[in-house]
């Protein structure tokens, strides 16, 4: 498997529920969201907005829109704001560490 598909599926709960905490969406707005920083499989979002709801960080609701059927959008509960905070700062200090043991290898582009 690819490494850069790794690091994407490890991320991608990250980047959702960052997403949802500034402000509700649905989810062909977050795919696109996401893809213009990150490429993201087709098939990777929904079982994992599935998942978040399921656990409780998440809850859903029917929004009318006037460019089709209603939308389901995302709604972070107080839970999952509590859980982005601390996946928020988990992430911070991963990518730190795994910054400076880069550096002390030495392996620059």
């Amino acid at each position: 498997m690819d490494i850069n598909t790794q690091f994407k599926k490890g991320a991608l709960e990250l980047c959702v529920l960052a997403l949802i905490h500034k402000q509700d969406r649905y989810g062909y707005e977050l795919a696109e969201a996401i893809s213009e920083h990150v490429e993201v499989a087709d098939g990777a979002l929904y079982p994992l907005l599935r998942r978040l709801v399921n656990e409780g960080y998440c809850t859903t609701y029917l929004q009318e829109s006037t460019e089709g059927p209603p939308r389901k959008y995302y709604r972070l509960t107080d839970t999952g704001a509590s859980y982005t905070k601390e996946l928020i700062t988990a992430w911070n200090s991963f990518v730190r560490g795994v910054y400076n043991l880069i550096e002390k290898g030495d392996f620059h582009e």
